[in-house]
């Protein structure tokens, strides 16, 4: 069994650091976004719905070119193709976590440990020139 799943979500970078949430079954640390349910919608319109419910805030998207990343895991469903869209963005609004979160944080770019990050960050914010 094959499944392909496609999110969306924004990279928020502001002033040399990326916010970055806790949620979900993982331990790590995550750009906010979420699965396409709605493909009328769009990948944009997904990436800022997913923005407003997890940090409660509303995105200016900086570069409307999305970062496209592609991974794949098996789970206990089968096989699962996962496509990552990621627009570059920033908020000027005061962030205020969604009932999923369970923690979050400005992350200073430069000093950032990979250890605790999600797959996709670091690709993410070389694609976006944040690091080398």
């Amino acid at each position: 069994m094959s499944n392909v799943v496609i999110v969306s979500g924004p990279v928020i970078v502001q002033d040399g650091k990326v916010l970055l949430n806790k949620h979900g079954d993982d331990s790590f640390w995550k750009f906010c976004g979420g699965r396409v349910e709605d493909f009328d919608l769009g990948l944009l319109e997904t990436a800022r719905r997913e923005a407003r419910e997890e940090m409660g805030a509303n995105l200016e998207i900086l570069d409307p070119q999305p970062f496209l990343l592609y991974t794949a895991k098996e789970t206990a469903a089968g096989h699962i193709e996962v496509i990552l869209v990621h627009y570059l963005a920033q908020t000027k609004d005061e962030i205020r976590p969604g009932a999923d979160i369970r923690e979050w944080a400005w992350l200073d770019i430069a000093d950032i440990a990979q250890e605790d990050l999600a797959p996709n960050i670091m690709p993410t914010l070389r694609h976006f020139g944040f690091i080398k």
